[in-house]
């Protein structure tokens, strides 16, 4: 029956050491059986067929080896969308969410979205915003045939652009924002990550190396030659990383710097404007 199965992977989950064994364990026998987890519960009574009893063992053996639920199931929901996630992508993060909330109190035609990843952040700001077009651009490729895809599922594949580009190299033209979760985990802190992450995510997502400001540095050092007038750039930061990236938005020339909590009450995002 599905309760035994499901009773033990949350006993194997525990004791390979992941933070939600119940949790974990419920998503994936949602997945095995193909059904909503919000509907598990309906059928938790019912046998596991012979496929999706194979489903969820070789599931739960990668969770074991603390391979992350997205890429398990190979999906996330974010910002009210549903989005592809592989190997090659950063798993989008629910404090990313606060980076879009930000974004959508203002008004804006055109966005870049610089490391798109996934698409996530631009795919949702386009998702709210019916008549709004954007660039996402990476430097990995298999990153955006994942966010080319995300973007056709959705059906928003004629609005969302993307382009192979170190930061800004192959961006032309002039954007009312400019979004960003880049890579910000110094390397001395790699050692220091949850398996999860660490071993499962594509380290180009994660690190730039050293301090992790480059991307920072980068990013505001470009900002105001890609920001139409009264544009707007905001990035998602570590939560140590307010101050110093506020000071390399300031030294860049960007004004009206403000830095802005997530719900937990740390440093999330930091904003910065171009030409008044």
């Amino acid at each position: 029956m599905s309760q035994g199965a499901l009773r033990a992977a949350m006993a194997r989950l525990r004791a390979a050491g992941v933070a939600d064994p119940a949790g974990d364990a419920r998503r994936l026998l949602a997945f095995a059986m193909g059904v909503d987890p919000g509907r598990l519960t309906v059928v938790l009574g019912d046998p596991l067929t012979a496929e999706a009893a194979e489903r969820f063992a070789a599931a739960v053996a990668a969770r074991a080896a603390r391979q992350p639920v997205a890429q398990i199931t190979g999906a996330r929901d974010f910002h009210g969308i549903r989005l592809r996630v592989t190997r090659d992508t950063l798993d989008p993060r629910p404090e990313t969410e606060r980076l879009v909330e930000a974004a959508l109190e203002r008004r804006f035609d055109r966005v870049l979205d610089l490391g798109t990843g996934t698409g996530a952040i631009l795919l949702a700001l386009l998702a709210a915003r019916g008549d709004a077009t954007g660039l996402g651009v990476d430097l990995s490729q298999a990153a955006l045939v994942v966010a080319q895809g995300n973007a056709a599922a959705l059906g928003i594949g004629a609005r969302a652009r993307f382009v192979r580009s170190d930061w800004y190299s192959a961006v032309e033209g002039r954007f009312d924002l400019i979004v960003s979760n880049p890579p910000y985990i110094a390397a001395a802190e790699m050692a220091g990550l949850s398996p999860e992450v660490r071993d499962w995510e594509p380290h180009l997502a994660l690190t730039p190396g050293g301090d992790g400001l480059d991307a920072y540095r980068a990013i505001a050092a470009g900002a105001r030659a890609h920001l139409a007038a009264a544009g707007v750039v905001m990035v998602e930061i570590g939560p140590t990383q307010g101050a110093a990236v506020a000071d390399l938005f300031r030294a860049a020339g960007l004004q009206g710097i403000r830095i802005l909590q997530d719900l937990d009450g740390r440093d999330r995002v930091v904003t910065g404007l171009g030409a008044a």
